[in-house]
């Protein structure tokens, strides 16, 4: 191996040579986005940091106190309501910078925005637990909310370009596998952290510091192991045996050009598929947030075989209610991470757009039909509902990337997934907004409270029909935004593939393709280890749910 020198990370030395196995690159993207996926997990903190302070019980703040008091505060706990600030900078933050940094992660390469990533996401993570040290709010949002959150966006998107390029026959599946692994961050990190609160916690401190601490050296060992496991195909390379789609082929949607990202923004199939995203994001993001109290409030007593309404509760009831609810909440996590890859593989077969098609039909009737599955009490059916909606969820994140490259190409996908994702920015804040603010409302016009989310689903049912008629509209990408060869040869002289096309293009033969083994395997089974971990754990959860 070379010495690691600031050279060492220049993306003319992630070339593959010709006995470099493709299947490496899915567990090092893998080993990044399962440590970046703890963002969807991070809520196991808010309970134990809202009594830093008090331990046993939150110390209030002085009446009047607002969110600016909280910043600097070091007398009183902070609320959770004030804590999920953080959960939004991260959304906010991913999107914007994959959107900003998208173009130069194309032109130096994965290897090196993933040490970025791994820098800026466990450096966060350190500098949020140096606030939790001082109990200073702002150092939080400074540290996880802002830096990690800016490590996520470039963490998210740092493997996608180079994914596609190594598996061209298999795009949907390659995004797919390495998109599961940020859904599935949340299944390990959270009993980890859990685990790790527990151990460090005494009767004068909650254990998130030294949890943060904990945690963020282990994922930085992780994410580096996957950075600087990155590889990039030579220009040119194909996989043995395949062939690129002709363009007079029956799919017409994917192309053979490519699209400049410094154009994207001019081309409406961009904003159609922006509308696509958004819409499919926002209404499932806006129920996972409150899939557990949702549960308990439709439902009441019957979760545990009680005739009784939520409100009519006592607390033992309660507490039993949260703890079914909770193995609910891990069974929809199973299928968001499971959607990710299923889905994305499928349309690998069926097509990009067929598949969108699929997610909002079928989940907009779904969506409808969870009212009267409450009304009846039919809880399988319920549930079934939403374990399906879940998985479409996650697939509409792990098959944006296949349908930009087909729409647009894969010379700068990578950068045009990062704007994008400022669909998924937006539907952070507007589908918890809908759900929480209908929740209030429907609440305030004396609705019962098992069904206050009746019209809800009739809302998040028609955002997903204004995702279809976008679906719809989206058609094959007009020549003129295409590259010209002058223009593509420029891009790629940015990019640093010029040492790659004065090199003969290897053709790895299936005997190569398959050869190393060994490593292959031994890389499977680092990232298998942790995940099947924390398989384990949401199985247990969802176990208390089904007994």
């Amino acid at each position: 191996m070379p010495p690691i020198t600031p050279r060492f990370f220049d993306k003319e030395r992630t070339i593959a040579d010709a006995n470099f196995n493709r299947w490496l690159l899915p567990p090092a993207a893998l080993a990044i986005h399962l440590c970046i996926g703890m963002a969807y997990g991070f809520s196991v903190f808010w309970l134990p940091l809202s009594k830093a302070l008090g331990i046993k019980e939150s110390i209030a703040c002085e009446a009047g106190s607002g969110f600016f008091q909280a910043l600097i505060s070091t007398q009183c706990d902070w609320n959770i309501a004030t804590l999920g600030w953080v959960y939004t900078l991260f959304f906010v933050f991913l999107g914007c910078s994959a959107a900003l940094w998208g173009g130069w992660l194309e032109h130096v390469g994965p290897r090196k925005a993933g040490v970025v990533s791994a820098l800026c996401w466990c450096n966060g993570m350190l500098i949020s637990a140096l606030g939790v040290h001082y109990h200073q709010f702002w150092l939080l949002l400074l540290g996880s909310g802002v830096i990690g959150g800016i490590g996520l966006g470039l963490g998210y998107i740092s493997p996608v370009s180079t994914l596609i390029k190594w598996f061209p026959d298999r795009r949907g599946m390659a995004t797919g596998m390495a998109i599961m692994g940020f859904g599935g961050g949340a299944m390990i990190g959270s009993p980890l952290a859990v685990t790790l609160m527990k151990h460090f916690a005494t009767p004068t401190n909650v254990g998130v510091e030294a949890t943060l601490v904990i945690m963020a050296a282990i994922y930085f060992v992780f994410m580096m192991t996957g950075a600087l496991g990155y590889r990039i195909p030579p220009a040119g390379w194909k996989p043995h045996g395949w062939s690129a789609p002709q363009k007079d082929s029956s799919n017409t949607m994917i192309t053979q050009g490519h699209v400049h990202v410094k154009n994207i923004f001019k081309i409406k199939q961009f904003w159609l598929l922006w509308g696509v995203l958004c819409m499919n994001v926002s209404a499932g993001i806006g129920i996972i947030g409150m899939s557990s109290p949702m549960l308990q409030e439709v439902f009441g007593g019957q979760l545990i075989s009680v005739d009784t309404p939520f409100a009519a509760l006592d607390k033992t009831q309660l507490a039993a209610c949260a703890s079914i609810a909770a193995g609910f909440t891990a069974l929809l996590s199973l299928f968001n991470i499971g959607g990710r890859f299923f889905w994305a593989s499928l349309s690998d077969k069926m097509g990009r757009k067929l598949t969108y098609c699929v997610f909002f039909v079928v989940g907009a009737l779904l969506y409808i039909s969870i009212p009267g599955s409450a009304d009846a009490g039919n809880r399988p059916l319920f549930v079934a509902a939403f374990c399906l909606i879940l998985s479409m969820y996650g697939g509409g994140f792990s098959t944006a990337p296949a349908y930009l490259a087909d729409l647009f190409g894969t010379q700068m996908v990578g950068a045009i997934h990062g704007r994008l994702l400022t669909a998924w920015s937006t539907a952070g804040i507007l589908g918890p907004v809908i759900v929480n603010y209908m929740r209030e409302y429907q609440l305030a016009q004396g609705i019962p409270l098992e069904q206050v989310y009746n019209q809800t689903m009739l809302i998040l049912a028609s955002m997903l029909a204004i995702g279809f008629v976008c679906n719809v509209l989206i058609r094959p990408v007009d020549d003129k935004w295409f590259m010209t060869d002058a223009e593509l040869a420029e891009e790629k002289r940015l990019a640093h593939e010029k040492i790659a096309v004065t090199k003969s293009v290897p053709q790895i033969s299936a005997t190569n393709q398959f050869s190393n083994i060994a490593v292959v395997f031994m890389a499977w089974l680092a990232i298998a280890i942790p995940l099947l971990w924390g398989i384990y754990k949401t199985l247990a959860n969802v176990v208390k749910f089904f007994s």
